[in-house]
């Protein structure tokens, strides 16, 4: 057989495998054990295996892309998620397309259009903190492109998810600082109609029920998910006749707008006041002092939801019942509590 013409159908034929289980194995699934993975590699090694994806792309009109859609490329989060997403995509002869919405509502819309248009396999997205109407998807949806949401997800599109558990890093975050002794802990939050926003609060009232601490709503701030939001929100509470001894923000960088303002404010850290983050993003450790915060496995969130989305490409959307994955968190500990 020349090596030009071997398939995933011809492995798969001469293991006696479905094609389906070959193509997962080549690309390192979870869901396939380690035996098989073995088995396939090393006949696909011997066959000389090399997918042309050029071919295949106009075999199928198709291209063997995947479009990615971020809020922000530049943030530690979103690009050690695309690295994820990137390593699954790779082993299985695809490649992906990045935009950035900038946090936009209507450049998501332009960036999923003009990937359509682009004839991408398949489309990953994590929402713009704006984007409240979700039409642009279920366009694509019409249209037999598959999605798989992760981290900022829509609830009223049933397609597959990854998320983290924010509600319990949330609670861990809070049961953290009522533990460590402070009374007046406050929220720095992101927007109301976000899902990841909502569990997070959520977690957050949560603890400061069980271990009876007074809920005062003068604690919780809305903002975005940004610094200028941390300086904004620090600002406020520190306006009150009570201000907090506490902060839990929604993200690490919301924590570190605040932090920046309590300092030109003298507020010493942790004596005066503590502060914790979320995501552990990189400048979580370079700031003075660091932040404590609950960690997520960016990584694995990218590797889970392009393994969901290569399943859906490879088995065809039809047959697919949509799985929401949730992720565990950490609660990493530093000198800011």
């Amino acid at each position: 057989m020349k090596n030009n013409q071997t398939t995933i159908k011809d492995i798969a034929r001469k293991l006696n495998l479905h094609h389906a289980t070959v193509s997962r194995a080549l690309r390192d699934h979870y869901g396939v054990s380690p035996q098989t993975k073995e088995k396939v590699n090393a006949l696909a090694k011997e066959l000389d295996y090399n997918p042309n994806s050029i071919a295949q792309s106009l075999k199928n009109q198709k291209t063997k892309t995947i479009g990615v859609v971020v809020p922000k490329i530049s943030h530690d989060f979103f690009s050690t998620v695309i690295s994820g997403i990137e390593d699954v995509t790779y082993k299985a002869d695809y490649s992906i397309m990045v935009c950035q919405s900038s946090e936009d509502y209507e450049r998501e819309v332009l960036n999923t259009y003009n990937l359509a248009s682009n004839r991408i396999a398949g489309l990953l997205v994590s929402i713009a903190q704006n984007t409240k109407n979700t039409q642009h998807f279920g366009s694509l949806l019409h249209q037999g492109v598959p999605i798989v949401f992760f981290d900022r997800v829509c609830d009223n599109i049933d397609v597959s998810k990854v998320v983290v558990d924010d509600y319990c890093g949330a609670y861990k975050a809070v049961e953290h600082l009522i533990l460590k002794g402070y009374k007046r802990i406050a929220h720095l939050a992101g927007p109301k109609h976000l899902t990841i926003c909502r569990n997070r609060l959520e977690g957050y009232l949560s603890a400061l029920k069980k271990y009876c601490v007074p809920f005062d709503e003068d604690l919780v701030v809305y903002g975005e998910f940004d610094r200028g939001s941390g300086i904004a929100g620090m600002k406020k509470l520190l306006q009150l006749s009570d201000p907090p001894d506490a902060i839990f923000a929604i993200n690490d960088h919301v924590a570190v707008g605040a932090i920046m303002h309590a300092k030109e404010n003298g507020l010493k850290i942790p004596d005066n006041i503590a502060f914790v983050g979320f995501g552990d993003d990189i400048i979580s450790t370079v700031v003075d002092p660091p932040l404590t915060t609950v960690a997520q496995n960016q990584y694995e969130i990218g590797k889970t939801a392009a393994e969901l989305l290569l399943d859906q490409i490879e088995n065809g959307q039809d047959t697919i019942v949509p799985i929401s994955k949730t992720l565990k968190t950490e609660l990493i500990i530093r000198l800011s509590t």
